[in-house]
C-alpha cells in the first residue's frame, strides 16, 4: 500500500511564492505599511495637513515600491528608463486618486486610515493588471514576447 507523505513546509512555501500574484499582494502589503507610517508620520509628528502629507507620503514610498515590485514581485529584467516612466505615469494617476479617496473617507468621518485602506483596495487589482502588462511587461526578442 502506497503512503501518503506530507509536502515539507518549505515545499509549500516556495510553490506559493513561486505565484506572481503572491508576491504582488505581500510586496505590495509591506510597501502598504511602509506608506502608512509616512503617512502617520507626516501628520501626527509633523503636523502636516492630510490632503499634501497624503501625497509626500505616496510619492516618497514610490522608489521602495518600484524595486520592491520590480525585482521581487515581477522578477523583471527589461530596461529599467522605460518601465520607470511608465511606472510614473502610474503613480501620477494613483496619487490623484489616492489622495481624493483619503480626503473624502476624512471628510464624511470615516478617518484617512480607512480612507488609505479604500483606496489601496481600489487601485490593488487594476495595478496588479497594469504592473504585469504594461510597466514591467517582458520585451520582445525577434516579435516575440520574452517570459
Amino acid at each position: 500500500m502506497d503512503e501518503i507523505s506530507p509536502e515539507r513546509p518549505e515545499n509549500v512555501v516556495q510553490r506559493i511564492w513561486s505565484v506572481g500574484a503572491v508576491r504582488y499582494l505581500v510586496v505590495g502589503g509591506l510597501c502598504f505599511l511602509f506608506d502608512v507610517t509616512l503617512l502617520w508620520f507626516a501628520t501626527a509628528i509633523l503636523s502636516i495637513h492630510l490632503v499634501p502629507a497624503t501625497a509626500i507620503a505616496f510619492l516618497a514610498s514610490f522608489v521602495v515600491t518600484y524595486s520592491m515590485q520590480r525585482f521581487v514581485a515581477f522578477a523583471a529584467d527589461n530596461k529599467v528608463a522605460p518601465s520607470v516612466m511608465r511606472y510614473a505615469i502610474l503613480v501620477a494617476a494613483n496619487t490623484l486618486v489616492t489622495t481624493a479617496i483619503v480626503w473624502a473617507a476624512d471628510e464624511i468621518g470615516w478617518g484617512w486610515l480607512v480612507g488609505k485602506i479604500l483606496a489601496v483596495a481600489v487601485t490593488t487589482v487594476t495595478n496588479y493588471f497594469v504592473y504585469r502588462f504594461w510597466v514591467f511587461a517582458p520585451q520582445e526578442v525577434g516579435g516575440t514576447p520574452r517570459v
